[in-house]
């Protein structure tokens, strides 16, 4: 049904509306010639987030011995986050502390979501070169924003408009008409799938398979749309 086409004319003069009452129509002077067509389209995006969990962690005898060995690393950390241009709200924190026999261990969480790639990148390589094994840098986990899935919505349907409208002015212009403008448009189905599968990562570094896998997501969309005809071949008086 992708390539549905119809042209056609409105009439009668007069028809049964939904109610049972006859209701009149253009008359065949006032008809306007239609055509509908059917379009679609299909747009995909990669992830516009992600997200990173840095854990530290260690045992002491006391709780203020626990809470400033980890606590100077914890500040460390966000102090790291902020210098590559992370916004406070895009951090959060959770401390964890319990006793187990003489010894208070202590943990604390630190998730962190960049929109800059590259700088996630940076800030995961200067943690674990200064902070070695104290730290546990968590991997990398991208994922879709709402603006980001709303947008990509918004383009699918927008380039089945636009294909749709390409489709209609060449039918008519075959047919020696020309496109008047727009009398309807419906969305009639969308689809939305995850691409699983790790695809190019570009000439030069696709060799590269320590860099974390970028996941895309993509979106299609199917519309109906009628436009209103004008005939060309008819002289103007």
């Amino acid at each position: 049904m992708n390539s549905e086409i119809r042209v056609f004319a409105v009439g009668p003069d007069r028809e049964q509306g939904p109610d049972g009452r006859t209701v009149r129509v253009r008359s065949p002077s006032e008809r306007v010639r239609e055509i509908q067509v059917t379009g679609t389209a299909e747009v995909c995006s990669p992830a516009d987030r992600v997200s990173v969990r840095v854990s530290v962690g260690n045992s002491k005898e006391s709780v203020n011995e626990v809470a400033n060995s980890v606590t100077r690393r914890l500040e460390y950390i966000l102090q790291c986050v902020r210098h590559h241009g992370v916004k406070d709200e895009d951090t959060s924190v959770r401390r964890f502390l319990h006793r187990d026999a003489d010894l208070y261990h202590m943990a604390a969480e630190v998730l962190v979501t960049f929109s800059d790639f590259e700088k996630m990148e940076q800030v995961r390589s200067v943690l674990l070169e200064k902070l070695d094994k104290s730290v546990c840098v968590g991997t990398a986990e991208f994922y879709h924003s709402a603006g980001c899935l709303s947008e990509l919505r918004r383009r699918a349907c927008v380039s089945a408009v636009e294909n749709a409208q390409q489709k209609a002015s060449e039918v008519s212009q075959l047919l020696g008409q020309s496109l008047g403008p727009p009398l309807l448009v419906k969305e009639e189905e969308t689809r939305e799938w995850r691409n699983e599968e790790e695809g190019s990562r570009g000439d030069g570094v696709a060799h590269l398979h320590h860099l974390p896998f970028t996941p895309t997501i993509s979106a299609s969309s199917r519309v109906s749309v009628s436009f209103s005809l004008r005939d060309t071949s008819r002289k103007k008086i």
